[in-house]
Formats: structure tokens, C-alpha cells, sequence
């Protein structure tokens, strides 16, 4: 069963998230972070398919703060709203919207009966994963997928606390594979995959959709959360 439910943040701020549950008991619990794109269906296809998996399944509405209900397609003009709407949120006093990631995994490790919480997130939601790997409690596992600016300088700086898989595409106009070998020599660490293919190669609804780079990253997630999960 999926649904929409209402979350507090520490500071009293409430926003929506997208909650999919598994059938029977829950074999862990993941939060997933949406792109630019808001909680919309893809993010919540994914959600549900993880749940199908067996685990409890968050979809934080992170762009909350600065608007609500925010839920886009792929256009020209989509992207140009999301941008606009990340630079806001990433604009917010520190620390931002990471409280709101951590009610997150609290609710998550709740609903799960106290299972161990991955995280993982596409986009700018894989930024997100990557610090939350450093700066947010109770986590088990991070998969950032194509992360914009994980692999910048002050990212990269980042120590994460949990183990971390990182998957991006060579064609990525907006991360240089130099920039990825960068990050793999600076966190020998952790597990980072280049696939052939482009930005947003996981998202079915996008022209970059890849379905191999897709089925595999997913395969390789499926082993890494099985590990580190439940």
C-alpha cells in the first residue's frame, strides 16, 4: 500500500512524503530523494518497486520549503522550474533541508519496526544521498546516482559515515569523467560505476533512459542494499 502522509521536521516545518509499503513484514527500510522533478510518478514508481522488493519505502517532498506540491515532467520547461526550485532550496540557511531528510529516516527505521535505513536518491537527490552519508544519523547505506556536484571539490572533501555505491554515465554533459576518477581516487572507499550512457540513464520517462545501464545499476544496488539493508 502507497500513500502520501504528513512529517514534522525537529523545527516543527511539515511536508508531505510518499510512503510505499511492503507486503507483510519489512525486510529494511530506504528513503529515496527525488531530482528536480519533485515526487512525481517516476519517484514513485520507484518507491513502489522497492517496496515490492520487501522494504519500507520514503520519498521525502524536498523541495517543500520553498514550494509545495511540486510533481514535473521532463520538458524544456520542466527543467528550467526545477533548476530555479533546487537553487532555492539550495539557497535555504544551513542546514537547509537535511532535517527534513532525517524525519525522513526516523520515520522510516519507525515504519519498518526498527530496520536498518538505506538511502539513495537521482540527481540532486544524489547529492543529498551523498551528504546525508556524512551528516545525517542512522543510516546504514548511500547510493547517490549521477549526483550532481558530488564530484566537486568541496563534495568530494566529504567524509561519509556509511558505505557508499555511486553510479554515473560517460555521456554526462554535467559530470566529466575526470571529475569521477577524481572522485573514486579521493574515497578508494567506496564503489563507484561509470556506465555508457548519459545523465538521468535510470528514468524511464526521460530520452536518456539506458535500459542495460539502468538493469545493471539496479542489480548492483539490489546486492548493496541486500548487504548493508536487509
Amino acid at each position: 500500500m502507497s500513500t502520501f502522509v504528513q512529517l514534522t521536521s525537529a523545527d516543527g516545518f511539515s511536508f508531505p512524503a510518499y510512503v510505499a509499503r511492503p507486503e507483510g513484514e519489512a525486510r529494511g527500510a530506504l528513503v529515496v530523494l527525488q531530482e528536480i522533478f519533485g515526487v512525481n510518478s517516476h519517484i514513485r514508481s520507484v518507491a513502489d518497486r522497492w517496496a515490492a522488493r520487501g522494504y519500507l519505502v520514503v520519498a521525502p517532498a524536498t523541495f517543500s520549503r520553498v514550494q509545495q506540491d511540486v510533481d514535473l515532467g521532463y520538458t524544456g520547461e520542466d527543467v528550467k522550474t526545477g533548476v530555479a526550485l533546487k537553487a532555492r532550496v539550495e539557497g535555504l540557511p544551513a542546514p537547509g533541508v537535511l532535517p527534513d531528510i532525517q524525519t525522513a529516516i526516523d520515520h522510516a527505521a519507525r515504519e519498518s519496526g526498527g530496520k536498518r535505513v538505506g538511502i539513495f536518491g537521482f540527481c540532486w537527490g544524489g547529492l543529498l544521498a551523498w551528504r546525508a552519508a556524512e551528516q545525517l544519523q542512522g543510516l546504514s547505506a548511500s547510493v547517490p546516482y549521477y549526483g550532481g556536484g558530488v564530484t566537486t571539490e568541496t563534495e568530494m572533501a566529504r567524509r561519509p559515515g556509511v558505505p557508499v555505491m555511486a553510479h554515473f554515465g560517460d555521456r554526462d554533459a554535467h559530470i566529466s569523467v575526470e571529475s569521477v576518477k577524481a572522485l573514486e581516487k579521493a574515497h578508494p572507499e567506496i564503489q563507484v560505476f561509470l556506465y555508457a550512457a548519459d545523465h538521468g540513464f535510470n528514468c524511464d520517462q526521460r530520452g536518456s533512459f539506458d535500459a542495460a545501464a539502468s538493469q545493471l545499476a539496479d542489480e548492483r544496488t539490489q546486492a548493496f542494499f541486500a548487504r548493508h539493508v536487509g
